[in-house]
């Protein structure tokens, strides 16, 4: 969605107000939607497409050092079990990355 300025939200209030066929609680109607849209569309996560790929960007970098990292273990030290904690880092950066990826059953 598009990010909506508060110079788009005064000119349409302008525009409303300047309406003569609406009565004042239709334009105060219109005015709160206008309002709730912008208030809507200014959220950081719809607008900045920059901190979904820095999400997706670090948890894809999390997985592949978890599993590098276990292999060198394993490599390293014959006798040795890979770390708990690399495999639960993992598996939730993994699960993290199938959640972002998948396409969202609303959008259908």
């Amino acid at each position: 969605m598009e990010n909506i300025q508060k110079s788009d939200f005064l000119s349409n209030v302008e525009l409303i107000t300047k309406e003569e066929n609406l009565g004042d609680e239709e334009k105060k109607k219109l005015i709160d939607l206008v309002n709730k849209a912008i208030e809507k569309s200014n959220s950081p996560l719809d607008s900045d497409p920059w901190i979904y790929r820095m999400v997706v960007l670090f948890l894809g970098l999390s997985v592949i050092g978890c599993v590098v990292f276990g292999f060198l273990i394993a490599l390293w030290k014959n006798d040795m079990e890979t770390p708990q904690i690399l495999i639960a880092l993992g598996s939730a950066a993994v699960g993290a990355l199938a959640g972002l990826l998948a396409p969202s059953p609303k959008n259908k």
